[in-house]
């Protein structure tokens, strides 16, 4: 029997060998087909829907069979069964490959170009770089004095002070670099005690790169170290998404799969190099002028960015391979670059607690110092710091992927036709909304000039959503649907109830109970773990709340504040701080004292671990209310069966 199989995708066209066994959507992964996959593919999100191709397909010079496919399997036929809408299709990660296959992805499956914003804000950093541009001019070699190259451009560094070995990759360019100057050279010294790069005598840009390795998102940022301007910016998918939505599945895919880990390094080792060769031809620089890279991200991006398996962080007690500052050069990471580029990485506060997190605290370390402030990065693992009177405790929260769209039943990324923004009239129930690419309001004409469709909701839209149901009394204060408020506007899936929120035919967006339930989880969670550092702070309000991170900057304070996310807090203390990571990581990068100042920080935040606090869940169940809905808890009667007496 063959083992291997050609596996087609339509409409990308590309083609692939999977073996026997493999799943079709393992085989997508490897071939660089983009399927949804919230769940990394366990069967779990019911998002990877393809159909298979049967017959003669000459193009592909390949003939699909029925039997080339496994059969349906029992979670299969269950979800076609629950929804006649899926007969003919199969889930990816269930099918697995007997022969040569033709596989057509649909719309709905496939990754749909993401809505980035990772943008800065103008900062006003310090400025201190690590490399320092330096002239000389060595002294003309002669029979009698003939000093070597490195020894004669050491010596002229020494005349200026400056006590620097020379790198042995250097060793190799330097005599032709000293023969075409006339010895004539700028050399760039880092820590002015290393000579990492020469060039002709004159007038250089060298620069500096800060990369926020967000689970979602990378985010890049080009610096002029000369001078600490912004010259370049982009952002892009973090490719390790087709493993698996959250970091969770991503650890799972790694014990479930051989040579995973590997898959997953290469795969944002790959990306980031692409991105850094993309700035260098757009800033029209050579790549030795890129000397310095600061990286932030949780701790297992981190992990898996190094090459070190995260499976120690996938269960308790999460022990980290490293936790301090990590200085790296290129070449000995393999990557694509200069090989004496600098990669350094900030340092990690906890097992849950990045150096994504340490970063933000950096961006906002004069606030913290100074007020009864709170930090937090909501995603699919909320990080917290509190800070009180000098004091700064730091705790995670298990808060899962609803809040970014993922666990709801219309649920999407931030993509573009994502809804962003919910308003519901209270008297009319009437909803509006507002979709990611298009500035309208749906009830206003240019929204039906441009032909927006909403393709579902994302995690701003879901909680804005939430607290206008709850505002026009669309749920009641156990966030259990008011059928009676609207019954037009609900309908039943199954055993489910679900309020229709835009109606557009089969492709309507609903709300179901079970989404509500997922996002009162989500925010019990986050407010248990801000009650903790409350308690161990004996702290009962705050000067300012901070929301970091790109999904913090799209989140309206009033609705943070209605969702009662946040214990105490009110709309006017709630502050978006936007991408602090990336500030953070920044101002590293070009301050090399910030260095220092947050390695010495780091050390003295105090970690809570809320897994072994005893109040977690008396705190996680007060949190799971909606207080502002005018709706009183319902009596739900329910039939009690009685045992039979024989």
């Amino acid at each position: 029997m063959e083992d291997n199989f050609q596996v087609c995708f339509t409409p990308s066209g590309r083609q692939f060998k999977g073996e026997f066994g493999d799943t079709l959507l393992q085989v997508a992964q490897d071939a660089g087909v983009a399927i949804r996959s919230l769940c990394g593919g366990y069967g779990q999100c019911h998002q990877c829907w393809i159909e298979v191709s049967e017959g003669d397909h000459s193009k592909f010079g390949v003939k699909c069979e029925p039997d080339n496919v496994s059969a349906l399997t029992r979670l299969e036929k269950q979800l076609i069964n629950d929804n006649p809408n899926y007969k003919g299709k199969r889930l990816a990660c269930q099918s697995c490959i007997q022969g040569d296959l033709v596989i057509d992805v649909p719309e709905e499956s496939q990754e749909h170009k993401a809505y980035i914003s990772k943008k800065n804000k103008a900062q006003n950093y310090s400025i201190a770089s690590s490399i320092n541009l330096i002239d000389c001019s060595l002294e003309k070699a002669t029979l009698d004095k003939n000093p070597s190259a490195s020894e004669n451009l050491i010596a002229q560094l020494a005349k200026k002070g400056i006590n620097a070995n020379i790198d042995f990759t250097l060793l190799r360019e330097l005599q032709p670099l000293i023969h075409e100057t006339k010895g004539n050279l700028t050399v760039a010294v880092r820590d002015n005690n290393q000579i990492v790069a020469a060039y002709p005598q004159g007038k250089h840009q060298v620069l500096g790169a800060a990369i926020d390795i967000g689970s979602t998102t990378l985010a890049l940022y080009i610096y002029d170290l000369n001078d600490g301007k912004l010259v370049y910016e982009s952002s892009a998918m973090n490719p390790q998404i087709r493993f698996g939505e959250d970091l969770m599945s991503r650890v799972s895919y790694v014990m479930m799969n051989k040579g995973g880990d590997e898959k997953l390094t290469i795969a944002v080792r790959t990306k980031i190099t692409e991105m850094l060769h993309e700035a260098c031809e757009n800033l029209e620089v050579d790549w030795n002028k890129l000397l310095e890279v600061v990286l932030v991200g949780n701790p297992i991006m981190h992990h898996i960015f190094f090459g070190i398996s995260p499976v120690e962080l996938g269960q308790a007690p999460f022990t980290l391979s490293i936790r301090g500052w990590l200085d790296v050069d290129a070449k000995d990471l393999d990557f694509d670059l200069y090989p004496k580029t600098r990669l350094s990485f900030l340092p990690l506060i906890a097992g849950h607690v990045g150096a994504d997190t340490a970063a933000a605290y950096l961006s906002q370390m004069d606030i913290m110092k100074s007020e009864t402030a709170l930090l937090v990065d909501i995603g699919t693992n909320a990080e917290i710091m509190l800070s009180k009177n000098g004091k700064v405790y730091a705790t995670s929260s298990p808060t899962g992927p609803a809040f970014e769209g993922a666990e709801i039943s219309s649920g999407v990324r931030a993509t573009y036709g994502a809804i962003e923004r919910v308003r519901i009239d209270k008297e009319t129930l009437k909803v509006r909304f507002k979709v990611i690419g298009c500035d309208a309001w749906s009830d206003e004409p240019d929204f039906e000039l441009v032909q927006m469709k909403a393709v579902g909701i994302c995690g701003s839209g879901i909680i804005e959503a939430i607290v206008a149901f709850a505002e026009a009394g669309i749920i009641d204060q156990s966030g259990l649907f008011v059928e009676s408020k609207a019954p037009e506007l609900f309908s039943k899936k199954g055993n489910t109830t679900r309020f229709l929120l835009v109606d557009q035919g089969d492709k309507s967006i609903y709300i179901e109970q079970v989404d509500i339930r997922s996002i009162q989880l989500a925010k019990a969670a986050l407010s248990a773990g801000v009650s903790i550092l409350m308690d161990y702070l004996d702290c009962t309000e705050f000067d300012k709340v901070l929301l970091a991170g790109a999904f913090g900057a799209h989140l309206d304070p009033r609705y943070v504040a209605l969702l009662d996310i946040i214990p105490t807090s009110t709309e006017e203390k709630i502050i978006s701080v936007g991408n602090a990571a990336g500030v953070g990581a920044s101002a590293a990068l070009l301050d090399i004292n910030k260095r220092k100042t947050i390695i010495d920080a780091v050390d003295e935040v105090v970690k809570i671990e809320t897994a072994t606090e005893s109040k977690f869940q008396e705190y996680f169940v007060d949190a799971m209310k909606f207080s502002v809905s005018p709706v009183k808890e319902q009596k739900i009667n329910k039939v009690r069966r009685r045992r039979r007496v024989s």
